[in-house]
């Protein structure tokens, strides 16, 4: 493939919100373009690209699958991906290897929740997209609407649609003038001039060519340009200025054939803006002449003289009427010719996409301790990243290749030989286990060179360093590739090479990958940045089998599923359990029926939901200040603990982190523990803004640290005054923060003590060092003095303490005291005083208590976990982000399996131009089980509901509240009758779960059991 050759291939896939119409899409282009696989008018009812039983059952596409189009002389991969919340990592499957979507949205529900996750992964993956109206016949059929209204409700979609990409572009544009506004010169050059231009278009314009609108059960569609050509003879007017008319405030005069504006209308003129009166108009005219029963059907007769279509007399004497108008429609607007005509002119080859992408998909690299680094890996590997970004396709370029996914297919779905595909292959292969029936493919798309049958390669992940080449070895192996596949949705066809640009399924690496990989010709190579999730697997559940002999099996089973499986979490707790994590419940029941059917084939027994929680305190971290002062080691507010030999007394100071510092830690985790554990502030950084916005040439660890020291005041209301003294305040404690936890990077902070070394009664406090605040550049490394000679001795014991103290820290907020979960947005400082041996009797045996250290680590968690205990401890559970839609009728069903769920209502409004009303609520993790099932059989069907993880909220009820006062005793009755609170309940179930000690009594009533039978 030359460049010529290069120019001519796109790489499309399809975006949605769930139920919005795109495999039926996909089936219209397939049986167009899609060499004879599929015939026209199975279009639609088929939805060829969901082949598994489990989708075509639902009605709903559960992965991303692709399939290879010709259409004129260009060769296009579509791939379909899932619209449903639960299966949104296959979306970003799609969009690492892709490099435009088509964007659906339905006319009649608009834009939803999906369709903003959807738009954002195809911003930060950099894809160009272009926005497809769909079901527009609705509108005639359901809603009824004139064509006036209509177009009201079709630029009222587009203006959100656009709205909401440039909320996202506006991330980028405000730090470009941030960065311009910051310039020494204070003016603007032209350059600058033209960037803040060029972000003021808005992405979706249907004059541009980027917007069409479709009808895809049908089989129809257009673009503007289409009535542009058709009208550009008649009115006598070049197809391009009317183009730039259709769309918008122009209207067209016919006494005196001039397109105008709003403002030269006459006061009483009742003319219809253009894209109504010659485009919308007509449609409605097709629709009423073919669907009413009194309809004219000269119209039709019309529309198939003016435009010459060929129509067999039986498709239009059918005495069904809509089979009559699809005939006609689909002809004289077909739906493949709109969207695809788009797809080839507005976006990118491969070629285009990669020098746009390549920031995102290979970020920049800056070394800093560069003395001992290999130039000639560092050229290498410098080549390999323009070959990328040229999409070189040359023999002798470097070959890298990026695997979004491992997918299983039945081994009798593999062809086998290359003359003829639909030979099945039955049995053992080199790659497959003789006991196994699946096959693992690779789904991958080719950045570079040129990828042959049975090259060898290296597979490298994404934490593998060139520059490290012996730390980094696990991370890299050399595998032979068995065979490449041209994929045609549920078939595939064999090829012998493949080349830049182009979407492939590779097998032979099975046993290589687990989830994604980069393959490259050479050892010096970058990996290809990891792909980005919008939501995390947050359902869990136990697992094992029915009969413990088959536990072996279930293992292999589990093994295969996390192969298979892009997005699912398979781990063991600390109870030995097997515990499958998943992003929903129709994600989690696809799991465990691939599991009984496909992988394990055993029987399953599964357990009920285990939900995480997070314990805190009391309180909202707002007044900071008050917090602070009660931080500082002179307040009297502390748990004091001794080790068992006496030798060291650690005292406690806890306080509640303001929200906004949580959050952001909370969100920062994975850059954390990079900065943190070391990689990337060696020998090399990645200049690769962790945030969802794909910024260029932000340093996250500066962005971090400028958050960090906001989010830390941000929440104060307290007074200027007061705010100031708090900023000083907060500036000085950021410079001692010692650890992060739990795993040295959540959302809780251990600040190290400031007070003397030596207390008066000779003890030595072990001050630690602000390990973390050196590492985000907060602090210099300082050198501490010396002690004096005689305090040597007791100065090196006091720092061989400081891990003792960490792990202890770590330990606590690991497991917290309500129920041994995380702790949530607590900070800590720990003063731990070292006494002399001397002081204490030495014929005591240290056996006698253990090691010393270890007494140290129990004492400090102890100590943590107490003082959590002593300062009111709260709950804090996670929170879903529901959206339900519902008929009016049905609002009051609606709100009473809510309040059963402990939902709290955001807000509710009327969709614009339908009956459908629109809730947005919060949902606890915890009730959303069964959630779905139980409001639909409350409505009878007439509400869905979308669920994603929204944030972790605290729960305000105290888990041990007895009544004290006379009005609490007068609601709740005295202490013996209180029932368990929510918080209570909760936590005595995970207690219950996890086997620790739960207090409650084990009779109820203690009256005398009377049988039905009275035997005296």
């Amino acid at each position: 493939m030359d460049e010529s050759d290069g120019r001519k291939v796109r790489n499309i896939c399809i975006l949605a919100h769930v139920d919005h119409g795109k495999t039926t899409l996909a089936d219209h282009l397939i049986a167009s373009s899609g060499g004879g696989v599929l015939h026209p008018r199975l279009a639609g009812k088929l939805r060829y690209m969901d082949y598994l039983d489990e989708e075509q059952r639902r009605a709903i596409t559960m992965k991303s699958s692709s399939i290879s189009l010709r259409y004129k002389d260009y060769s296009l991969n579509l791939i379909d991906s899932p619209g449903h919340m639960d299966f949104c990592s296959e979306v970003s499957t799609a969009a690492r290897l892709s490099d435009g979507a088509l964007v659906l949205v339905d006319a009649v529900e608009g834009v939803h929740i999906q369709t903003h996750a959807v738009l954002r992964q195809a911003w930060i993956e950099k894809l160009t997209p272009c926005l497809v109206l769909n079901k527009i016949d609705r509108l005639i059929c359901e809603l009824r609407l004139s064509p006036m209204e209509a177009y009201t409700r079709l630029i009222r979609i587009v203006h959100e649609v656009n709205g909401i990409v440039s909320a996202y572009k506006s991330e980028k544009y405000l730090s470009d003038v941030d960065s311009i506004l910051a310039s020494p010169s204070g003016e603007l050059s032209a350059e600058s001039l033209e960037l803040l231009e060029d972000d003021e278009e808005v992405t979706f314009q249907p004059q541009k060519g980027n917007v069409v609108f479709v009808c895809a059960l049908d089989g129809w569609g257009f673009g503007i340009s289409e009535f542009a050509n058709f009208y550009a003879a008649k009115l006598g007017a070049s197809a391009t200025a009317l183009q730039k008319s259709l769309w918008g405030p122009r209207y067209y005069i016919p006494k005196t054939k001039m397109i105008v504006g709003k403002k030269s209308l006459s006061a009483g003129s009742k003319a219809k803006p253009m894209f109504v009166q010659f485009v919308l108009e007509p449609l409605w005219q097709v629709y009423e002449a073919a669907l009413d029963p009194g309809g004219d059907k000269a119209v039709l007769e019309k529309v198939i003289k003016s435009f010459n279509l060929s129509i067999p007399p039986r498709e239009l004497q059918n005495k069904d009427p809509k089979n009559v108008l699809q005939s006609v429609m689909s002809r004289w607007l077909p739906l493949s010719d709109a969207v695809l005509s788009m797809a080839v002119k507005h976006l990118p080859d491969p070629i285009a996409a990669q020098a746009y992408r390549i920031p995102r998909l290979v970020p920049e690299r800056k070394i800093i301790g560069g003395d001992s680094v290999d130039s000639s890996v560092l050229a290498e590997a410098e080549l390999v990243r323009k070959s990328i970004e040229a999409c070189d396709s040359s023999h002798d370029a470097p070959c890298v290749v990026f695997v979004s996914k491992m997918f299983a297919i039945p081994m009798k779905m593999i062809p086998q030989d290359g003359n003829h595909r639909e030979r099945m292959n039955g049995l053992n292969d080199e790659d497959s286990k003789s006991e196994s029936d699946e096959c693992f493919l690779a789904f991958a798309r080719i950045f570079s060179g040129v990828l042959r049958a049975g090259q060898r390669v290296f597979v490298i992940t994404s934490l593998y360093d060139p520059l490290k080449v012996e730390s980094s070895h696990k991370y890299i192996q050399e595998a032979e590739l068995h065979s490449l596949y041209l994929m045609m949705g549920q078939g595939l066809t064999p090829v012998t090479e493949v080349k830049a640009g182009n979407v492939v399924a590779i097998r032979g690496l099975g046993p290589y990958i687990s989830k994604s990989a980069t393959l490259s010709s050479t050892r010096n190579c970058w990996p290809l940045a990891s792909m980005e999730f919008q939501v995390s697997p947050t359902l869990r559940v136990a697992i094992e089998p029915s009969d413990p002999a088959d536990m072996g099996a279930l293992m292999k089973g589990l093994r295969l599923l996390n192969r298979a499986d892009p997005f699912v979490e398979i781990t063991v707790s600390a109870r030995g359990e097997h515990v499958l994590a998943a992003a929903g419940e129709v994600h989690l029941e696809r799991c465990i029926k691939d599991l009984k059917d496909r992988f394990a084939k055993v029987n399953l027994e599964v357990s009920p939901p285990l939900v995480s929680y997070r314990e805190t305190i009391e309180g909202d971290g707002s007044n900071l200040l008050e917090s602070l002062r009660s931080l500082s080691l002179n307040s009297s507010d502390y748990v004091e603990k001794r080790t068992p030999n006496g030798r060291c007394i650690i005292r406690v100071h806890v306080m509640k982190l303001p929200h906004a510092l949580t959050k952001l830690l909370d969100e920062s985790t994975e850059l954390l523990g990079d900065i943190i554990g070391g990689k990337g502030s060696h020998s090399v950084k990645i200049l690769e803004s962790q945030k969802t916005s794909p910024e260029e040439n932000v340093d996250p660890v500066e962005e971090l640290k400028k958050q960090l020291i906001e989010a830390g005041v941000s929440s104060s209301s307290e007074t200027e005054k007061d705010r100031e003294k708090c900023k000083a305040e907060w500036a000085k404690l950021i410079k001692r923060i010692w650890a992060l936890g739990p795993r040295e990077k959540g959302p809780n902070i251990l600040f190290a003590p400031d007070g003397k070394r030596i207390a008066e009664d000779g003890s030595m406090l072990v001050r630690g060092s602000p390990h973390v605040s050196q590492r985000l550049g907060f602090t210099k490394d300082s050198t501490e003095t010396p002690p004096e000679a005689s305090e040597a001795a007791l100065y090196s014991e006091a720092k061989t303490l400081e891990s003792s103290i960490v792990s202890g820290f770590q330990l606590a907020t690991a497991s917290g005291p309500l129920c041994d979960e995380p702790m949530w947005g607590l900070a800590f400082t720990i003063e731990s005083h070292l006494a002399r041996a001397e002081d204490f009797e030495t014929e005591k045996q240290p056996e006698n208590f253990g090691i010393f250290t270890g007494q140290v680590m129990t004492a400090v968690k102890d100590a943590c976990r107490a003082a959590v205990l002593q300062t009111n401890p709260r709950i804090v559970e996670a929170m879903y982000f529901c959206e339900l839609n519902t008929a009016p009728e049905y609002l009051g069903p609606m709100y009473a399996v809510l309040s059963r769920r402990r939902a709290r209502i955001l807000k509710e409004e009327m969709q614009e131009g339908s009956s459908l009303f629109t809730v947005h609520a919060y949902v606890p993790v915890s009730e959303s089980f069964g959630f779905a099932d139980e409001l639909r059989k409350g409505t009878s069907g007439g509400a869905s509901a979308l669920m994603v993880l929204s944030h972790w909220e605290m729960l305000e009820e105290d888990p041990f509240f007895v009544p004290k006062t006379e009005e609490e005793i007068e609601e709740f009755g005295d202490g013996a009758s209180v029932l368990p609170n929510t918080a209570r309940k909760l936590i005595n179930a995970v207690r219950r779960r996890k086997g620790l000690h739960v207090e409650e009594k084990v009779v109820q009533y203690a009256t005398k059991q009377r049988t039905l039978a009275r035997k005296v």
